[in-house]
């Protein structure tokens, strides 16, 4: 049977074998509606205010500030939208990064059309933001702020405590909201060190199950929630609880927080083995994003020059390694990555680049396969490429 390797845990994750064991009896055993008063339904209830609690202390914030969601796409759509709808009587200014994930992409470019002015922060060649540059945008207009924690395509950790203490400073509230999606569990979030007032969390991300995320609310935030129709438990996200989903995603974060140091430095001894084997063994490489402590230590972000990303993870994929190419959350498309594109990326570049992104359940074995496999792969493929050196300095690549 061929051997399975997979360094595609920025998209997904497998569900971790004690999140199934507890998610199991919610679906057949205490299946009752959270929002009724028999003995089975407050069962259900006591699950969602447990697992609350569990999300909350691993972000220092209260259980009744978790709004629980579908997803982290819903989480950013209710966190941006909700505050934009419900502050607009004030200011109509956001403003975000140009390598947020899409899920915030499209709902600034929707507000634009409604009349909210989006700014859109430069970043550097690593991604990082530059504060100085938020602080001079800042008007008596702007009533939000949204900055990922971790890059989801490089791994680039922004500066949000720098962020949290500038807006913390203002006269005027400026609500701030952070992306973690890719951070929690891999970087110390802590909501009130770091002020912020809304914070995405995803499930699927941490070893926990798909169609669950959440987010946090930070008590006395302006916010209008952005689904309408019957209330259940929580009170700003009408609808029927995910009680089993919700339950795997707490215990996801319990034992990822109950081993918290060791398995983040697992993945960044992982990460870092990666990097200089690549390095160290192919030619023509360039990794996106920093190296060392501001870098996830789950990521691992290059581009192969002279090939496309396509063809090698097709190639990657027939030893059994998974991996993505371009956007994380858009590995099927044809266009260089919004992300590579803001920090400098040639086109010609971009679109050779390849994202591992590493679990705990990673083992330093499957590594020294990938570095075994990986040279040939891109060996072979430049040997037939129609790309040259030459072609690429006259695209400017």
């Amino acid at each position: 049977m061929k051997r399975t390797v997979y360094l595609d845990n920025e998209r997904t994750t497998i569900v971790a074998k004690e999140v199934i064991e507890a998610m199991l009896p919610y679906m057949n055993e205490y299946y009752g509606h959270p929002a009724s008063l028999h003995m089975l339904g407050q069962q259900a209830y006591e699950a969602i205010e447990q697992s609350a609690e569990t999300i909350a202390e691993t972000i220092n914030a209260k259980p009744d500030e978790i709004v629980f969601t579908s997803c982290g796409t819903e989480a950013n759509d209710f966190a941006i939208r909700g505050v934009a709808y419900a502050n607009r009587s004030r200011g109509n200014h956001i403003i975000t990064t140009k390598i947020e994930h899409p899920s915030i992409m499209r709902i600034t470019e929707e507000l634009a059309k409604q009349g909210f002015k989006i700014d859109y922060l430069e970043v550097d060649k690593e991604g990082f933001i530059n504060v100085e540059q938020l602080e001079n945008l800042l008007t008596d207009e702007t009533i939000l702020v949204s900055v990922m924690h971790v890059n989801h395509e490089i791994g680039t950790i922004e500066p949000i405590k720098e962020v949290g203490k500038l807006l913390r400073e203002r006269k005027q509230k400026i609500y701030f909201h952070v992306d973690a999606q890719s951070s929690y569990t891999k970087i110390p979030i802590d909501v009130q060190d770091f002020n912020i007032d809304l914070l995405t969390l995803s499930s699927h991300k941490i070893h926990g199950p798909k169609g669950v995320g959440a987010l946090y609310i930070r008590q006395g935030t302006k916010i209008e929630p952005i689904l309408k129709g019957y209330i259940s438990v929580q009170r700003l996200r009408p609808g029927t609880e995910n009680v089993p989903g919700i339950v795997g995603f707490a215990k996801a974060a319990e034992i990822a927080f109950a081993n918290f140091e060791k398995y983040v430095s697992h993945m960044r001894n992982l990460r870092d083995k990666l990097i200089k084997g690549i390095e160290d063994n192919i030619p023509e490489v360039l990794l996106h994003g920093p190296r060392g402590d501001k870098r996830s230590p789950s990521n691992v972000n290059f581009s192969f020059k002279y090939i496309e990303g396509e063809s090698i993870t097709l190639h990657l994929n027939m030893y059994g390694i998974c991996v993505s190419t371009g956007s994380a959350c858009a590995s099927r498309k044809l266009e260089p990555s919004h992300v590579l594109t803001a920090i400098g990326v040639p086109p010609e570049i971009a679109h050779g680049s390849i994202m591992f992104s590493l679990s705990r359940y990673n083992t330093e074995e499957e590594i020294n396969y990938v570095l075994d496999v990986l040279p040939k792969v891109i060996e072979k493929l430049r040997s037939i490429s129609p790309l040259t050196p030459e072609s690429l300095k006259k695209s400017g690549g």
